[in-house]
């Protein structure tokens, strides 16, 4: 076991799968000590299970829930009387349950809604009651999954590219606020794309044309390949660590160079 992140108390919400799963299991690695957090209870259970009772609890939690948030939270600091490091990494993309339209011309105001409530109700949440816990002891680290797709247009995914924005910028304001108040709580946020977790399933099938969709998917990333929920956990790791002292209000993109431009050949 390294040490980098060790004895720290630290929760992960979305943490049954994916992205959220991998940092959890990062951070008990790393030493800390992890509250799973996850709506769905079997998920999150299982995730807290294979890491251990010694390095993490599962706590079922609604990131829209403000009375949730506000139980587990209270649960956590009568438990270890701190809060070192919170990752808001749940989140949806609106299409997880059916086909939708999420164009700027025809998304409802309901699914509009429904998102935003998760990814963007969900982190204001979070970041406000991991502020509260902090206080505690002046410091911590909070770190806010955003994606790509808050630093670009999505022209049909509206609203989840909307929300994604919504966090990058509500991750500046509360680093800006914790310096302000003389809290030495950091805050930044981390920009993945085409990271592969089972939101990408749907798209990619099982087929026997599996290994040509991935191929089409990442053809515009200069690496030509997706990241792992792995590389993405690496990342949130520095950010929790005392290493990362003098860093608030940054954004780390975890994107295979996407962002970079292209990686044509001249005249090509």
């Amino acid at each position: 076991m390294a040490d980098r992140l060790r004895d720290k108390v630290t929760l992960v919400t979305g943490a049954g799968r994916g992205i959220g799963e991998a940092i959890a299991r990062a951070f008990a690695a790393e030493g800390a000590f992890v509250w799973v957090t996850d709506r769905d209870t079997p998920a999150g259970c299982a995730v807290a299970e294979t890491i251990g009772c010694d390095r993490a609890r599962f706590a079922p939690l609604d990131v829209r829930d403000e009375a949730a948030w506000e139980g587990v939270m209270a649960d956590l600091m009568a438990r270890h009387g701190r809060l070192d490091a919170l990752v808001n990494n749940a989140g949806v993309t609106g299409f997880e349950d059916r086909p939708v339209a999420h164009d700027p011309e025809t998304a409802t105001l309901a699914d509009w809604r429904a998102v935003h409530a998760t990814n963007l109700d969900g982190v204001f949440l979070g970041c406000r009651a991991a502020i509260r816990a902090m206080r505690r002891t002046g410091s911590g680290a909070i770190i806010n999954i955003s994606s790509r797709s808050g630093l670009v247009g999505i022209p049909m995914a509206a609203a989840y590219a909307s929300s994604k924005a919504a966090i990058r910028n509500h991750t500046k304001t509360v680093a800006l606020y914790c310096a302000a108040q003389g809290l030495n709580v950091r805050c930044n946020s981390v920009h993945p794309a085409a990271v592969l977790t089972p939101m990408w399933e749907p798209m990619l099938g099982n087929g026997p044309d599996r290994t040509d969709r991935m191929a089409a998917l990442v053809a515009d990333t200069p690496l030509r390949r997706f990241g792992t929920p792995e590389e993405v956990a690496a990342v949130c790791v520095l950010l929790a660590s005392d290493e990362a002292a003098y860093m608030t209000g940054a954004e780390i993109s975890i994107d295979g160079g996407l962002l970079a431009g292209t990686a044509a050949t001249p005249g090509g």
